[in-house]
């Protein structure tokens, strides 16, 4: 296992199916912050939940679809980056986080992404990442600004999520682009 710095006594680190008890916990000390725009937070209700979602993605990573990764703060799992989907032949991939009240503000979630598109342009050769948000999350909106990226468009009102319809940006890097910033 590798633990990347992200300053601060921070970590950026691989969130597998064995850490479904910590991932848990830490779900349920964040739900209600975590839950306000994604359904992250209702997909890991019991141990069991939490195991088969983080299995999900250890088998969305084994099938080179998907990733996911923990932020965390003096030890504790504070929350995390992902890429919820990852096309590789098409080179085209999405990032997405989620954070714990109690670690916002600090940069984590910005800095853990850039290690995600670092690798992904670098690495694999991704020509574009996505990052999709609701219009209502300005947090998230914002970690799209910071990291360069340019607002496609809004998707009006295309996600229904507790029963409201949210209108979702669709902001992106290229990887050309993103080499060009740093």
């Amino acid at each position: 296992m590798f633990a990347i710095p992200l300053g601060d006594d921070a970590e950026l680190r691989p969130l597998e199916p064995w850490q479904a008890e910590e991932y848990l916990a830490h779900i349920d000390r964040g739900r209600a912050h975590i839950g306000q725009y994604i359904g992250l937070a209702s997909a890991a209700t019991d141990l069991a939940s939490a195991r088969a979602f983080l299995q999900s993605y250890a088998d969305k990573q084994a099938a080179d679809a998907g990733r996911i990764y923990g932020i965390w703060l003096e030890g504790t799992l504070v929350g995390g980056v992902l890429f919820r989907v990852f096309d590789a032949a098409a080179g085209n991939c999405e990032a997405g986080c989620w954070l714990e009240e109690s670690a916002v503000g600090r940069g984590l979630v910005t800095r853990a992404t850039r290690v995600l598109i670092d690798w992904a342009v670098d690495v694999r050769g991704m020509h574009r990442v996505e990052w999709l948000v609701s219009s209502a999350n300005t947090a998230s909106v914002n970690v799209a600004k910071r990291l360069g990226m340019t607002r496609d468009g809004v998707l009006r009102e295309s996600y229904a999520y507790r029963g409201v319809r949210h209108d979702m940006e669709v902001w992106s890097v290229l990887g050309q682009e993103w080499r060009e910033q740093r």
